[in-house]
């Protein structure tokens, strides 16, 4: 068995796909229309994807209990910059639950949790 995506309901397919490109940062794999009104997008790299869905129908996004992880380039300071830069101020405050690990939660349009995680570990 292989993990394929996490799928995450949208309220607004254009915000989501601009906050998963821009500013966490995966490639758009694919965009279609299953009918006429739901539209789905497929992110990420390698065989793991993020699968946007909007649907006319449902005017809810499903946003509890779900956190998304990435980790991320650079450091937390530069993304924290950007997503300020973005809109995104509300954010937690930076936990280090050891010395080669750093965190930060932040919601997403609609309000999933993601966090962005700074590794310090040699590769």
């Amino acid at each position: 068995m292989k993990f394929c995506w996490t799928t995450l309901s949208v309220k607004d397919l254009e915000k989501s796909i601009k906050f998963y490109t821009e500013i966490v940062g995966l490639p758009l794999n694919r965009r279609f229309k299953a009918n006429t009104d739901m539209e789905l997008a497929f992110l990420g790299e390698g065989t793991t994807e993020l699968e946007l869905i909007h649907d006319e129908k449902s005017e809810d996004a499903f946003a509890k209990g779900i956190s998304i992880g990435f980790t991320i380039e650079g450091t937390l300071e530069e993304v924290i910059e950007r997503l300020n830069e973005e809109g995104f101020s509300e954010q937690s405050a930076i936990h280090s639950p050891n010395p080669v690990m750093r965190f930060v939660y932040v919601k997403d349009p609609d309000g999933f949790t993601v966090q962005f995680i700074e590794d310090r570990r040699e590769s």
